[in-house]
């Protein structure tokens, strides 16, 4: 199988680039530095945003299926799949659950935000959900992969990293609001397998792509960095009253956190039931955690990066908390 990746060096395009070679397939990735994620990939450089260097950069090549994670302008990914027309057979797009209105989604059937596929900028939703329109313009069979939090080895967003780094100072840890409180993610390799298998056998249309609300919780995953760390770090649980009056900010400054209820009603449960169907297979919490702490003491502190907002809860906040809750 003759796999593109558009980008392939950053945490999505990565896992599927070495999820690829693991199948043995042929891969190539196309990318501004012509840069590769690992060996025996073959690389195409090209400025995404410039469509005329896409297509000189394509040539007369061919693929068998193609994966693109592109999250900024939706002109972007619109023009580039309008480019791979007659170059590629099946095109997968990386999207988001963002795109769905705000507390309605319950599963793939849910109404969606509008975006623009020619558009230069926007809030994340609407990017999204716009690039999706512009791919399915050149492929209406395309598959649309829609996963929510997202974790793993190599995550350059800085949610899991920063709990592991956190824990492994050890101490007091403000544990956020309910112990029990369902999680919903995916491990990103499990997000790659399952989109190259669904790929291959042809799928089309939109999938959410998490793991079953509930298979773990805040205070699993949590636990699981203390076990992965070895460290001696106690959770401190803070109520969710106790954190929003403080001004601590969830998801952000809490990483995968966020309140029951409220705005935020049935955030980390989404159905599952169609990805679950078409073969999707969920590691256990306590192995991502396990392996994304390995990955990190191997390459170190991830760099923020500069798309995405910088998470963890500062320290002077960190002590106000923990000093309101002894």
């Amino acid at each position: 199988m003759r796999l593109l990746v558009l980008g392939g060096t950053r945490f999505v395009g990565r896992a599927v680039v070495a999820d690829a070679l693991g199948r043995g397939w042929e891969v190539t990735t196309l990318n501004r530095g012509g840069r590769a994620a690992s060996d025996g990939v073959r690389t195409l450089a090209a400025d995404r945003t410039d469509a005329a260097a896409v297509r000189a950069a394509i040539g007369d090549d061919t693929w068998d299926l193609v994966v693109d994670t592109w999250s900024g302008a939706p002109r972007v990914a619109t023009q580039t799949a309008a480019a791979l027309v007659g170059h590629v057979d099946r095109f997968a797009y990386v999207s988001s659950v963002s795109v769905y209105a705000w507390g309605a989604h319950v599963d793939e059937g849910s109404p969606l935000v509008e975006g623009g596929p020619d558009a230069e900028d926007g809030p994340y939703d609407a990017v999204k959900r716009g690039a999706e329109l512009g791919v399915l313009r050149s492929f209406p069979g395309a598959l649309i992969a829609r996963p929510g939090l997202i974790l793993g080895p190599h995550e350059d967003i800085g949610r899991l990293p920063w709990w592991l780094s956190r824990i492994a100072r050890g101490g007091d840890v403000v544990a956020p609001g309910r112990p029990g409180r369902p999680l919903q993610y995916i491990d990103v390799r499990d997000l790659a397998s399952w989109l190259l298998d669904a790929l291959a056998a042809g799928r089309s249309g939109p999938y959410d792509v998490v793991g079953p609300s509930g298979a773990t919780t805040t205070e699993g995953l949590l636990t699981a960095c203390i076990a992965a760390t070895g460290s001696d770090a106690r959770l401190v649980w803070v109520g969710q009253d106790q954190l929003l009056e403080a001004g601590a900010e969830p998801w952000t400054q809490l990483p995968a956190w966020v309140p029951e209820g409220g705005e935020f009603a049935g955030f980390l449960e989404s159905g599952t039931t169609k990805v679950q169907a078409a073969g999707l297979v969920c590691r256990p919490v306590e192995q991502t955690v396990a392996d994304t702490w390995a990955w990190l003491r191997e390459q170190g502190p991830v760099p923020p990066r500069d798309d995405r907002p910088v998470h963890g809860l500062p320290e002077e906040l960190e002590r106000t908390l923990l000093a309101a809750a002894r």
